[in-house]
């Protein structure tokens, strides 16, 4: 699983159970689930409106690619680059084209079959650079589906307090408290859920589906770099360093902090 989001799952757990345990009565009061019905199914039908059968079926898949950790392939590309391009320079086509069939990554495996086809860089930066668009568009569009859910669970939680309160008109002036506080709670019930699923589940998927997709755009941007130095047969040292710059992390690009090396003799602390 991946670890930022289990942290995330824990803390809305224990910010739940805070609430229930120390903020109200009778924890059993926050479970209701007409209340909760009202808000799931009313941002599923609004969702099947708004958006093909075929997109809404991919929620579930999308949850499961937030939840799971992914691994880091960009070193591995590098090194493939690398190896690639220094068999290139060799005029190797045959060993070439092997090491190109052991490559598990479509976008580096389709970039370097059109330099082997001797295809003109700027077509070939072209063509990957359209696939990069294409692939941005897609993910974007999963993301927005997302927010797109966020804004309704809210809304309808709204629409549960409306119902509420419309009830609480009809029985106010009966004077039975106990139907008045039942459908006082419905009413508020109905928003919290809302507010809870739009902030607490929907809009942090959209936002770690955004920062994923920027990551592999930015992995694809750094394998563009390397097929195109490939293509002009550059030093595979060269592309190699080239290309490290694209995932390494540093701390600040403009000055590194002030380390104060000990004069001879002298002793560092206490």
């Amino acid at each position: 699983m991946n670890p930022s989001t289990l942290i995330g799952l824990l803390s809305g757990l224990v910010l739940l159970a805070l609430l229930l345990l120390f903020s109200a009565q009778h924890p059993l009061m926050f479970i209701d689930l007409p209340s909760l019905g009202i808000v799931l199914i009313g941002t599923f039908a609004a969702t099947c409106l708004s958006y093909p059968l075929s997109e809404v079926r991919r929620v579930l898949g999308l949850f499961a690619t937030v939840m799971r950790k992914e691994p880091a392939h960009a070193h591995d590309d590098i090194e493939q680059v690398v190896t690639m391009a220094r068999l290139w320079l060799d005029d190797d086509l045959r060993a070439v084209e092997k090491a190109l069939e052991n490559t598990r990554n479509p976008f580096l495996r389709s970039g370097v079959q059109l330099v082997i086809d001797k295809t003109a860089e700027a077509e070939i930066i072209e063509l990957l650079q359209w696939r990069i668009v294409r692939m941005r568009a897609k993910e974007r569009a999963e993301a927005q589906l997302f927010r797109v859910m966020a804004s309704y669970a809210p809304a309808f939680g709204m629409l549960g307090t409306l119902v509420g309160l419309v009830n609480l008109m009809f029985v106010l002036g009966d004077g039975d408290m106990v139907t008045i506080g039942h459908q006082m709670s419905v009413g508020l019930m109905t928003t919290l859920y809302g507010v809870l699923l739009a902030n607490l589940v929907l809009k942090p998927v959209a936002v770690k589906l955004e920062r994923r997709t920027e990551q592999r755009v930015l992995q694809m941007n750094m394998l563009i770099q390397g097929i195109s130095m490939m293509c002009n047969k550059r030093s595979p040292g060269l592309i190699r360093e080239t290309l490290s710059t694209f995932v390494a992390q540093h701390a600040d690009e403009i000055r590194e902090p002030l380390r104060i090396t000990p004069r001879l003799g002298e002793s560092v602390g206490p």
